[in-house]
């Protein structure tokens, strides 16, 4: 006579056989469907108030604007390394799926250049696309002595010491970069510079604001999104080719003012490598209507970027060209780099 537990062992046996048909069936069903048409994530990694949030935000209006009748974009925030620790687990498998996004920006790609995002290539992940450029900025409290970036330059050429630079990320991180470049072209030695590292911009503009450091070399759009908010921050500069139109009519660019600094911020989504090839498609083709619909450069502008959309071989060709280019600005600056 068959045990109490056998007899259990038994009855899970056939329920688990009647329910996997139907439970495949599901799968695959799931794997078939257009995943832009159905709910999805975007993963936004790092604090709130950054530019990885305005990333998602813009997905979730310009996807809406295209595909009216699905639910909107739901925002994840998984801070950690500014988006060291989502793009691990997405390279690991440990997070992803076709209906995960996640935002990155140049930044992100300076890491990866750097190995600083783990043992991972840039082939870990599916670039899907960028939705436009922010550019760096100077920022100062809106009280700070410091009128004119010429100002700050010349504080710097004094004593690099005594300016306070607060931004996200660690040394090597891109707004790292953006103060070592504004000290080398005060003259001074990089590695002579005072950097507080936040998790993200939103937490950086936070200090500045309670005038904990003295400046933030961030990015624009995240910054006029805290003026806009009523933030005490002035800008002393903005690091583009040319003076920008909208809320930065009135910024000098960095070149303007002596000082040639260029670092346009691209921000873009990627998916997990391990997601069906038409889930790519998919999402490639989404993103590639909603960023050449009528409204969306309007929507973009509201988001505080400029034109930069990317999508499919064009996209990855330029992944690879700018790690390439990260991976001698860090050789320059004497940053160590891991290989993958």
């Amino acid at each position: 006579m068959p045990t109490p537990s056998a007899t259990r062992r038994h009855a899970l046996r056939a329920l688990a056989a009647l329910l996997l048909p139907a439970a495949a069936t599901r799968s695959v069903a799931a794997a078939g469907a257009d995943p832009s048409e159905a709910a999805a994530d975007c993963v936004i990694p790092a604090k709130a108030g950054g530019g990885f949030a305005l990333t998602c935000a813009l997905a979730r209006d310009a996807l809406q604007a295209v595909r009216p009748a699905r639910s909107p974009l739901a925002q994840r925030y998984l801070p950690g390394g500014i988006g060291a620790v989502a793009f691990d687990r997405v390279a690991t498998g440990r997070l992803g799926g076709p209906g995960t996004l996640v935002a990155f920006s140049s930044g992100s790609l300076l890491n990866l250049a750097q190995g600083r995002f783990g043992p991972h290539s840039p082939s870990a992940v599916r670039w899907i696309a960028t939705l436009g450029t922010d550019y760096g900025v100077i920022a100062v409290h809106r009280d700070s002595p410091y009128q004119r970036l010429q100002d700050l330059v010349a504080a710097l050429r004094q004593e690099p010491s005594r300016i306070a630079f607060g931004a996200g990320g660690t040394v090597g991180s891109q707004d790292w970069v953006k103060a070592a470049l504004l000290v080398r072209a005060a003259g001074r030695d990089h590695k002579a510079m005072r950097f507080v590292s936040f998790e993200g911009g939103g937490e950086a503009l936070g200090a500045l604001q309670g005038k904990h450091v003295d400046a933030f070399p961030g990015d624009a759009a995240e910054a006029l999104q805290a003026i806009a908010g009523g933030a005490a921050v002035r800008l002393l500069g903005v690091l583009s080719e040319t003076r920008l139109g909208g809320a930065l009519t009135g910024v000098p660019t960095a070149r303007e003012q002596g000082v040639d600094i260029v670092w346009p911020t691209v921000r873009g989504l990627y998916l997990s490598a391990n997601v069906p090839d038409a889930a790519v498609r998919a999402w490639t083709a989404a993103f590639a209507e909603a960023t050449a619909a009528p409204g969306y450069a309007a929507l973009r502008e509201r988001h505080g970027l400029y034109p930069f959309a990317l999508t499919g071989a064009a996209l990855d060709a330029y992944v690879q060209a700018r790690i390439k280019t990260y991976q001698a600005l860090a050789d320059e600056l004497g940053l160590r780099r891991w290989k993958p």
